[in-house]
């Protein structure tokens, strides 16, 4: 049988009759294996963290511990944009094989490591595939799905991510304790090769036409974002924010990125397709990822800290206090996804979304150590709900608004976008709270501030002894108050990119 969009309609075709059985069979089974993509990728960002402890148990290799996490990161950031262009020039199928080959082979490496420079490196391959997983899902339901159909199918693939950030730390822990920490990359096997079997069996093929594929571009963007990325995960953490360490590979990153702009103008088929840049609805969904990025980090990394370092909380009361905000997200993204398909409006919702995000950032602000739990759930399931109105709208609505051919590429950027706002606040927003507690601890202490590491209090990495704690608890709760102030002011701008999104209506061809 042919695959389901290998005979897709040109523009300006007449609309499709009703598909048979057999395709809405085989849609079916390929929206299963993106379904299945999307949280083997979403849990590989939640599912570690879990298991760190027990890895430097084993290993060793406590000072490089958060570049298990960062490579994987910075591989995946990187790739993105070249997956989602390779794919328009190739087809997903072939390019989706290809990422979740690379992400089962460098889960079993991760898996047989044998020393912590061993497992950093295997996780950088692991990212290399995991980089691909998302934004070639998003797209390949623009193959699938009519626009008019997608929001419904988006919303699924948006609730992935509330659930793997629930079930990841259970996974992660339940793996870790019952058999070893090597399992929880041993779990992607059997789960990655089902999806590429689908996905062979189920999406298109190779495209027909002669391609000239843009590696100046690519190597350029690799190497821009990587040091930006790179300046992101030192700043604040490893060196001062303003630290030569952290400045210098920045200005390079940026500097990189308008060569990069000089280089595609002159290229045939640009890594980032010119177009998209003179794409009002774009650019506006470009700025919402952003946003959605930053104030996503913003929550899941901050209120745990909150609820743990101030609070007093475990980290199963606080993993249980947060899952209220992604209960928000799941089942609002279902929502909207719905009511997109049926009513062929997406304007409205990141608006309403958006709003109600840096509503709930501007409570947060309040937060004190006596807050009630029930308090803080319902303010979190606001913020949830309003992220679980935003991100498959900018999606629907840029896929509708680009030409066929570059869905690929849109649905990349805006993937990468997300992934740098995520970036750069996790970097600017610890800076700032390290900043603003290591103030308020020397004003309580004196000198005897210079013996509490705030970088490792806000990262996990250890407790404050019981003389320190209500000083310490005080100030980190003062450095919270401004990240929110300030988390609540981005908002601001996220939903002025909200209003500004043009609405076209939604198409009904596929």
């Amino acid at each position: 049988m042919d695959a389901v969009n290998a005979a897709a309609p040109s523009a300006g075709a007449p609309p499709a009759p009703a598909a048979a059985p057999a395709d809405d069979r085989l849609r079916r089974l390929a929206f299963s294996a993106i379904l299945l993509t999307t949280l083997l990728a979403a849990l590989d960002q939640s599912i570690v963290s879990t298991a760190l402890p027990r890895i430097v148990g084993d290993l060793g290799g406590f000072s490089d511990l958060s570049w298990v996490v960062s490579a994987y990161l910075l591989a995946s950031t990187v790739t993105i944009p070249l997956y989602g262009k390779l794919s328009d020039l190739y087809g997903r199928r072939r390019l989706f094989a290809i990422a979740i080959s690379v992400f089962l082979v460098g889960s079993v490496l991760c898996g047989v490591a044998t020393s912590m420079g061993e497992l950093i490196a295997f996780r950088a391959i692991q990212g290399l595939g995991a980089g691909g997983l998302i934004p070639l899902a998003q797209a390949s339901i623009g193959d699938l799905y009519s626009p008019r159909e997608r929001g419904r199918y988006q919303g699924y693939v948006s609730s992935m991510w509330g659930i793997a950030a629930v079930t990841g730390p259970l996974a992660g822990g339940t793996l870790t304790e019952a058999i070893s920490w090597r399992w929880i990359f041993y779990i992607n096997l059997p789960l990655g090769l089902i999806a590429l079997a689908v996905v062979i069996r189920t999406l298109g093929g190779t495209r027909g036409r002669e391609h000239r594929i843009d590696y100046a571009g690519a190597l350029t963007l690799g190497v821009s974002l990587g040091a930006i990325l790179i300046a992101c995960g030192w700043a604040g953490a490893t060196y001062p924010i303003g630290s030569a360490q952290v400045i210098g590979p920045f200005v390079a990153g940026l500097g990189g990125l308008v060569l990069l702009a000089l280089i595609e103008r002159r290229a045939t088929e640009p890594i980032i397709p010119i177009a998209l840049l003179r794409n009002r609805i774009f650019l506006t969904a470009g700025g919402g990822y952003f946003v959605v990025g930053a104030l996503l980090f913003a929550v899941t990394i901050y209120v745990p800290v909150y609820l743990q370092d101030v609070r007093g909380n475990s980290p199963t009361v606080s993993g249980l206090t947060t899952m209220s905000y992604t209960a928000g997200w799941v089942v609002v993204a279902i929502i909207v996804g719905r009511l997109m398909t049926r009513t062929g409006r997406y304007r409205v919702f990141p608006i309403v979304g958006t709003v109600c995000a840096a509503v709930s950032l501007a409570l947060l602000i309040l937060l004190g150590p006596a807050t009630g739990r029930l308090e803080l759930c319902a303010i979190l399931v606001l913020g949830g709900s309003g992220m679980g109105m935003t991100v498959s709208p900018y999606l629907v609505g840029t896929q509708n608004a680009v030409e066929p051919q570059v869905i690929g590429s849109a649905t990349a950027s805006l993937n990468l976008v997300r992934a740098i706002g995520a970036s750069l606040a996790v970097s600017i927003l610890g800076a700032v709270l390290a900043g603003r507690a290591e103030s308020v601890l020397r004003h309580r202490l004196g000198a005897g501030a210079g013996t509490i590491d705030i970088s490792r209090l806000i990262n996990g990495g250890a407790a404050a002894a019981a003389h320190h704690a209500a000083a310490v608890g005080a100030a980190l709760l003062s450095g919270m108050h401004l990240v929110f102030r300030l988390a609540a002011i981005l908002g601001l701008v996220g939903i002025g990119c909200a209003i500004a999104l043009e609405e076209r209506p939604l198409s009904t061809r596929r």
